[in-house]
């Protein structure tokens, strides 16, 4: 959603500075377009040509500043943007701010601007907790200004506490967020993720190579769009989601159960995750040995999605086939047996498409159609997987 977004940065004389420019260089792979204006506070600290050199773009940082463009230029900034953010946001912006002062170039544009303020504030956390910080704070928020939530660890001073500016990609999720329509409000969304693994003895399992990528795309897409999500999800090395409530289950049958806890509630079902068909019936509490040769016998797990495609009523449930032949036969008939709404297919033996991968290759199939998808990121086949839940 940052694509060709207009982001007005205003750049303020705080340690967390150092972090801005790898904001910066993360907001131009994203091909967002970033005018910047900097504090004389913030000069002293990076010179303007660094960000300059960053933002492919003019850093201004004067409010008289001779200029050939006729424009009144903090009347032409503050108009131009789609969004403001403040990062790093000093205890001393905030105040002026709060308190209509305009004596430079950043908080003269913040007074004339009409567009949303966002502020990644860091600063000493004894800063952050003195009542006139509070209160200035407090009356931006009831003004509509946006705060992105500080960090715990060891600040500038060497004093552990709160206060800390947020990292670059959590400033770049909160911003992808913020600026997706939320054409999905309201929605009761439960997404599941990843493998589950199958015990065999503490120390050994039996999995699938399901990474959770796709699922954790969809929970992020869904969240973007203003849905209320639970993610529930099998063992993985992603990071969590802000702002989504997740689950963290292993075996099957734990996938079932977290389900079914919340599935009364939902409006639609989709079930990314890859649980494990069979389980071990003989399983071990001690370790096996390698002196010995186990015989593991195998039960079948509960069917998930056709217990709850024959319970759905008028619940939507989405699912996934992943197949090496007979891709659209097989998911058509997945689609029948489970009673789905949906279902998306893909040959995981394709380049680009399967587990592990960023991107998919996929068909999305009904009872009444079929879409064939060509090569896309897993986040824009989210998209299009949550753009049926319109319908």
């Amino acid at each position: 959603m940052l694509k060709g977004k207009k982001i007005l940065l205003g750049v303020t004389g705080g340690i967390a500075i150092y972090k801005v420019l790898d904001l910066i260089s993360k907001l131009k792979k994203l091909e967002a377009q970033v005018d910047i204006i900097m504090t004389e506070s913030a000069t002293k600290m990076i010179a303007p040509i660094t960000f300059q050199t960053m933002a492919r773009s003019k850093v201004h940082t004067k409010l008289f500043e001779s200029s050939d463009n006729y424009n009144v230029e903090h009347i032409s900034l503050a108009q131009s943007c789609d969004i403001v953010l403040i990062a790093p946001a000093t205890a001393n912006i905030i105040a002026k701010i709060a308190n209509g002062i305009a004596d430079d170039l950043l908080s003269t544009t913040l007074l004339a601007t009409k567009k949303p303020i966002i502020l990644a504030h860091a600063m000493n956390s004894n800063m952050l907790d003195n009542p006139a910080t509070k209160r200035n704070i407090d009356i931006l928020l009831q003004r509509g200004h946006y705060f992105i939530e500080t960090g715990t660890g060891f600040l500038a001073c060497n004093h552990y506490g709160n206060g800390r500016m947020a990292e670059p990609n959590d400033i770049i999720d909160y911003l992808d967020c913020f600026l997706t329509k939320k054409d999905l409000d309201g929605k009761n969304i439960i997404i599941t993720a990843g493998p589950t693994i199958e015990r065999i003895d503490p120390v050994r399992y039996i999995s699938n190579d399901s990474s959770g990528k796709m699922g954790y795309s969809i929970a992020k897409m869904a969240r973007n769009r203003g849905a209320n999500v639970i993610l529930i999800s099998g063992p993985t090395y992603l990071s969590q989601i802000n702002g989504i409530e997740t689950i963290h289950i292993e075996t099957a049958d734990e996938l079932f159960e977290a389900i079914d806890d919340n599935f009364e509630d939902a409006d639609c079902l989709i079930m990314a995750a890859a649980p494990a068909d069979f389980k071990v019936k003989n399983r071990k509490d001690k370790k096996i040995k390698k002196t010995e040769i186990p015989e593991l016998e195998l039960v079948e797990n509960k069917d998930i999605l056709s217990y709850f495609g024959n319970i759905k009523g008028s619940k939507k449930i989405i699912g996934f086939a992943a197949e090496t032949d007979n891709l659209k036969k097989n998911a058509k008939e997945k689609l029948h047996k489970k009673n789905l709404d949906y279902i998306i297919a893909n040959d995981i033996s394709k380049p680009g498409a399967g587990f592990n991968v960023d991107t998919n290759i996929a068909s999305i199939i009904s009872d009444s159609y079929t879409e064939d998808l060509p090569i896309m990121s897993k986040f824009d086949l989210a998209d299009k997987i949550l753009d049926l839940l319109k319908y």
